[in-house]
């Protein structure tokens, strides 16, 4: 099975970087996937959230679930698993970006996106229209650089769907709405 796996990622990652590889491409995807470094368009958006009224809660949550990600992913697969990178098995593609020093499995990069994207869709479908574009683009962004595999890419979607949508509905339980979250800030301050 990892045979067949391993077949179908080095196959994907030789067709991107031999079809669509083009100057137009080399410049915008460091770009795009700076975007996605240690997760900040999405935190900035997280806190941009946090400080409007009305998307208070749905920005708490969105950091949250970031928090999760970077524990289950970053923190604790990616050093269970120990996954080469495929720019340091095959150096024959030169890379674009600094050689990544962590391990490959899952994609942190599009574990956050996914993670993010989740919950400001299920907080409200119209931003669903930006941030799942996006967050697609982040991931695509990290094959195209030779710095993930297809597998990685895809096991960090699994993970962050799971995640986003197990904090969302979770921690909205949780975190009260507009007035009342305002009241609990205020009530935690007199103490």
């Amino acid at each position: 099975m990892l045979d067949i796996i391993s077949t179908y990622d080095w196959a994907v990652l030789h067709w991107i970087h031999n079809t669509l590889s083009c100057p137009v491409l080399d410049y915008l995807m460091p770009k795009i996937t700076e975007l996605g470094s240690g997760g900040m368009i999405w935190i900035m958006i997280g806190f941009v959230l946090i400080v409007t009224k009305r998307y208070r809660r749905y920005g708490l949550i969105m950091i949250i679930g970031l928090v999760l990600g970077v524990m289950v992913g970053n923190v604790f697969l990616k050093n269970l698993i120990e996954r080469s990178r495929p720019c340091w098995t095959d150096h024959s593609v030169a890379l674009l970006i600094a050689n990544p020093s962590d391990y490959s499995f899952p994609s942190g990069h599009t574990l956050a996106s996914v993670i993010a994207a989740t919950i400001l869709t299920l907080s409200n479908k119209k931003f669903g229209y930006i941030a799942i574009p996006l967050a697609t683009l982040i991931a695509f962004s990290r094959l195209y650089l030779y710095v993930h595999f297809p597998s990685d890419i895809l096991g960090a979607v699994i993970i962050g769907l799971i995640i986003g949508f197990f904090v969302f509905k979770g921690a909205k339980k949780f975190i009260p709405e507009g007035n009342e979250m305002k009241a609990t800030i205020e009530n935690s301050f007199l103490w």
